[in-house]
């Protein structure tokens, strides 16, 4: 079986994201890092080249395939921001109609800029995707 593709690296998230480009998505890295830091209480590592990851946990499915995964997180994509805070095991509609304007992907919360969203929403949201994933994994801080 293949390994995931994301796998924690060495670079540190302060050192990606005074990469970031333009400015202003760099200054909200800046934000969602300190955001996740405090709603998980756990420090960040990087996922790949892009992806700054908090908490992980160890997956194992039906068909044998198995791996680590971060438990939450986000990446500062040109397009938007781009947080992994839903597991999909759960309906979060309701959360999510207080949220503020935002896109869903599987997984994936896709915003435009965090001035869009209320982060206190975001925050139980965070919560609630960790919570939701520790009924099927056992998740570590990273």
């Amino acid at each position: 079986m293949s390994e995931n593709k994301t796998q924690p690296t060495k670079t540190t998230p302060a050192d990606y994201i005074a990469t970031v480009e333009p400015e202003a998505r760099r200054e909200q890295s800046r934000q969602l890092l300190a955001f996740f830091e405090r709603v998980t209480g756990w420090k960040p590592r990087m996922w790949g080249p892009s992806i700054i990851g908090f908490g992980e946990y160890h997956y194992k499915y039906d068909s044998g395939r198995e791996g680590d995964f971060l438990a939450t997180g986000f990446s500062p994509r040109k397009a938007n921001l781009t947080l992994y805070i839903m597991p999909g095991y759960e309906d979060y509609g309701p959360i999510l109609e207080r949220l503020g304007k935002h896109k869903l992907g599987k997984s994936c919360l896709y915003i435009n800029k965090l001035e869009d969203i209320d982060m206190d929403v975001l925050a139980e949201l965070v919560r609630a995707g960790l919570d939701d994933l520790a009924k099927t994994y056992p998740v570590k801080a990273s």
